[in-house]
């Protein structure tokens, strides 16, 4: 049923190896270590009390960063395995993917960046890689997690390259330029910034952009920001519903957005397969190395199904991300973060005991990487201590 490994897949036992030499595990390989440890990190449990879209107190059957990590992963596996990639280090991309996102989602990402404009600003993905780098600290012999090269490679990358062959930012990082604390980590343990990361990165990247799609579809049916009959207008979901009705006419809502939410999966993931056989077919490449300097996204989807995920994705901004009962929400948050932000700066020794050392040597930088460490729920409880003991989000 599944591809045996291809040739361009990532080889554990040729790994370019971590930043701090270790002895090899008897009973796994580097990439499944790298899945495990970032599983056992603090930073992937806060995840689980993380927005997503809707806050945490909204309901308990909205996605939260945790559960739309743990979907990016299964996807990431699956289509991995059909194309005879090594699916552990996919797994292990996915679900780091998503480890520097703060509180609030968007909202507070975008806080915390205009808190540091002046100070090389706040990119999920940079901090990212600071957690797995530096930022936890579990291990006795080194910070982070010490991760395989090739994991944190594809956390950094897996969107694309940052720069140019010419050395120039991408289109991307144009206009602020690759954040410092990459290009620093780049010097310790090249990370080959103008290339393309690995086809298990490559295939976590879209197995997001497929749990985004099709999740957020539910979610926002299940908050009833959007009706199916609105959402039908999009680009292959119409075509689905028709399917499903013709098959149970009197389906109930909820099962009826279960079906639309895996079938659309389910098309997601088999065109991805089918157009990826064919560019790794036409590209001619025989080895990890070449997948990564192949110049181009190898791991995609057709032209057909990249107009519907333009779509869908235009269809959830103005009728789910916009929609007016999550712009209130997201303004308070906005507002929790820029206020958190200037009292921890202002007050470092309202952190907790370990952050106000950190302060010592920064305390902007502090304050923003422990307010992104923080749960939608710890954030506004120190709100509350702070500012306003009735505060809420909704």
């Amino acid at each position: 049923m599944f591809a045996s490994r291809a040739p361009y897949a990532s080889d554990p036992a040729q790994s370019r190896g971590r930043l701090f030499l270790e002895p090899p595990s008897p009973t796994r390989t580097d990439f499944q270590r790298d899945r495990d440890r970032i599983v056992h990190s603090a930073a992937f449990r806060r995840l689980a009390y993380k927005t997503q879209v809707f806050v945490h107190a909204e309901g308990d059957h909205f996605r939260t960063r945790l559960t739309h990590t743990i979907e990016v992963a299964q996807i990431a596996r699956a289509l991995s395995r059909a194309l005879g990639l090594d699916d552990d280090l996919a797994e292990a991309i996915a679900l780091g993917h998503d480890l520097g996102h703060t509180p609030f989602g968007h909202t507070g990402e975008e806080a915390l960046d205009a808190c540091l404009l002046g100070d090389g600003g706040f990119d999920h993905n940079s901090h990212g890689l600071r957690l797995v780098t530096e930022l936890e600290r579990r291990y006795a012999d080194f910070d982070g997690l010490n991760l395989a090269q090739e994991t944190v490679e594809g956390l950094v990358k897996h969107n694309g390259p940052l720069l140019k062959l010419s050395g120039e930012p991408t289109a991307r990082w144009r206009k602020r330029g690759v954040p410092e604390a990459i290009l620093a980590y780049d010097r310790r343990q090249p990370l080959d910034l103008a290339s393309h990361a690995s086809l298990e990165a490559q295939a976590a990247a879209l197995a997001d952009d497929i749990a985004y799609n099709a999740h957020d579809i539910d979610d926002g049916l299940r908050a009833h920001l959007f009706t199916l009959e609105e959402i039908r207008e999009a680009p292959c979901i119409g075509a689905v519903l028709d399917e499903i009705e013709r098959w149970r006419p009197n389906l109930e809502p909820a099962r009826k957005f279960h079906e639309l939410t895996r079938r659309v999966i389910t098309r997601f993931i088999e065109d991805a397969i089918t157009q990826t056989s064919r560019a790794i077919a036409e590209s001619g490449v025989a080895s990890a190395a070449e997948a990564r300097a192949a110049g181009r996204t190898l791991v995609t989807l057709s032209e057909g199904f990249e107009e519907a995920d333009r779509a869908i994705k235009a269809f959830l901004f103005s009728h789910m991300y916009r929609h007016d009962d999550v712009k209130r929400v997201r303004e308070k948050a906005d507002q929790m973060v820029r206020a958190l932000y200037r009292a921890y700066c202002a007050a470092p020794q309202e952190m907790s005991e370990g952050w106000q050392a950190r302060a010592e040597s920064g305390a902007e930088r502090a304050a923003a990487d422990y307010i992104a460490g923080m749960t939608d729920r710890f954030a506004v409880r120190e709100y509350r201590r702070l500012f306003d003991p009735n505060a809420s989000l909704v």
